[in-house]
């Protein structure tokens, strides 16, 4: 059984897991997410029950507590059915408008190939006010925002996000540095934007030939460095990862999305977070909890020049 970041599974209980990244040694490492309820809000012939990353963790320890670890491990034997988001998209993008628009537009210059969506609209499970996580898979996922940047400077099918709903998205993320700050990192991103009122991420995913086997690390101290950064092909991916020049530390990981593409090589970042040591290699990982608190990741060059 094959599966990558923000594919879906469905096991024989009808439960939905989010798949959390690529390493699938003992189990397909996911997070719970919707789960059969005739009191839920989710679905229209059979009602579910979405579950926030802190709720998930609870249910499941209870319910299937030998799944739990940092993330929720399912047997492949107990899936019935892998939701990918590139096979379904076709049928997704017939019966939702605002995902018809964002396709239309990345097809000027990305392969329908590389498209798909994630969450909720994955599941069949949406509701109208649901934001759409459209993801762009491997190098096209640059051109991706090319031209999602362009359409915003044209403000016809895609425009650009609110005030307000930077505001909202900023408690949501609860970062451990200032609003401005934040806002000053994610307008250069490009990543976000609105369609016919409703938002959007555009998410990286990685091809399946850049996909390499998975390493554990050791923990060994918090630390705060500063480095350059030399590579950032897949700071948007989740990790997001970042090669640096630094005399201790070859890599910064961010596992939460707050700090994917948060710095483009050349550029000299601030880094707090978890050393850990793989084989001979140290890297720095930010996000070792859920709201990662005392850890980030901020471009020094790029606030030095806002």
């Amino acid at each position: 059984m094959r599966t990558r970041l923000r594919d879906f599974i469905v096991t024989d209980e009808d439960w939905i897991f989010a798949v959390a990244d690529y390493c699938h040694n003992e189990g397909i490492r996911s997070v719970l997410r919707y789960v059969p309820d005739p009191q839920g809000t989710r679905g229209t012939h059979k009602k579910y029950r979405k579950f926030d990353f802190d709720d998930a963790f609870v249910f499941m320890k209870n319910a299937r507590p030998g799944w739990v670890k940092d993330v929720h491990i399912v047997p492949p034997e107990r899936v019935k059915q892998v939701l990918a988001p590139d096979r379904r998209l076709p049928f997704i993008t017939k019966e939702h408008k605002r995902v018809r628009t964002i396709v239309s537009v990345l097809q000027k210059g990305v392969p329908l190939s590389k498209m798909g969506v994630t969450g909720s609209l994955l599941a069949g499970l949406q509701n109208e006010s649901s934001d759409i996580d459209f993801i762009v898979y491997g190098s096209a996922w640059f051109a991706a925002r090319d031209i999602i940047a362009q359409a915003k400077k044209e403000r016809t099918a895609i425009t650009e996000i609110s005030d307000g709903m930077w505001k909202d998205i900023y408690k949501k993320r609860k970062p451990e540095i200032s609003f401005d700050e934040f806002l000053t990192h994610e307008l250069r991103k490009g990543n976000r934007g609105m369609v016919d009122g409703v938002y959007f991420d555009l998410l990286y995913v990685r091809d399946w030939e850049d996909i390499e086997p998975c390493i554990r690390g050791v923990d060994i101290e918090v630390k705060t460095i500063e480095a350059t950064v030399t590579n950032a092909d897949f700071s948007f991916d989740s990790p997001a990862i970042y090669k640096i020049d630094h005399p201790e530390i070859s890599y910064v990981l961010s596992y939460t999305h707050t700090y994917a593409g948060q710095a483009v090589p050349g550029e000299r970042i601030e880094a707090r977070g978890m050393v850990e040591a793989v084989g001979n290699m140290k890297r720095l990982v930010v996000g070792t909890t859920r709201e990662p608190k005392g850890e980030w990741i901020r471009s020094l060059t790029l606030l030095e020049n806002s």
